[in-house]
């Protein structure tokens, strides 16, 4: 399949491009920096530098491509775990106007998007709308909503002693996250020792 990545040179964008390319399929990777470009290109898939907010750019970029299936990686979220509350409107902005926009492009090019989304309980508030419509402008698209439990291991906030669940380690995350190319649109669970399941 030809695959576009968006968010491919995040935590867990990096490793599923590597199992993509991997498994036979064309793959470009979405980063808004000439770094990340190199990343991507040293990972052997086409870069694509592109902000997901510029919307006449995003489409010409994905239609470009002409992609099959647009996969959204796409977060705005600091290093330090430290910081994320005060990440929190910029990570809200990419579950709102990032995925409308993301949609709208893959619309554009005939494609079908899988979006990750997250498997816990928010706080009341801005984030817990932000996701919720995040998953609502998926599913009415007719997308693949992966409820993600938290990361753990290398790189990511839970390096050492994993959080409560629900949570995932990130490598199998990543390992599981192809098989959502396979289900039907709704809702995949992606936690623990579970494969990935769609909702009932």
């Amino acid at each position: 399949m030809r695959i576009f990545v968006a968010g491919a040179s995040g935590l867990i964008g990096t490793r599923l491009i590597r199992l993509l390319t991997a498994a036979g399929h064309e793959v470009a990777g979405m980063t808004r920096s000439p770094g990340g470009a190199g990343l991507l290109r040293g990972l052997g898939v086409e870069p694509v530098i592109c902000d997901v907010f510029d919307l006449p750019a995003l489409t010409a970029a994905v239609t470009a491509f002409g992609p099959e299936v647009v996969f959204h990686q796409l977060t705005d979220l600091p290093d330090d775990a430290a910081e994320v509350a005060a990440y929190g409107e910029r990570n809200n902005r990419i579950r709102t106007e990032g995925t409308g926009n993301l949609l709208a492009a893959a619309a554009a090019a005939g494609a079908r998007v899988i979006a990750q989304s997250v498997s816990w309980e928010l706080p009341s508030g801005g984030g817990r709308t932000a996701v919720a419509a995040h998953e609502r402008a998926v599913l009415a698209a007719g997308g693949v909503v992966i409820r993600y439990g938290q990361f753990h291991g290398p790189g990511t906030y839970y390096p050492g002693t994993p959080p409560p669940p629900p949570r995932i380690d990130i490598d199998e995350a990543a390992r599981r996250t192809p098989a959502a190319l396979a289900v039907p649109p709704g809702l995949t669970i992606v936690i623990d020792d579970r494969a990935a399941e769609p909702e009932s």
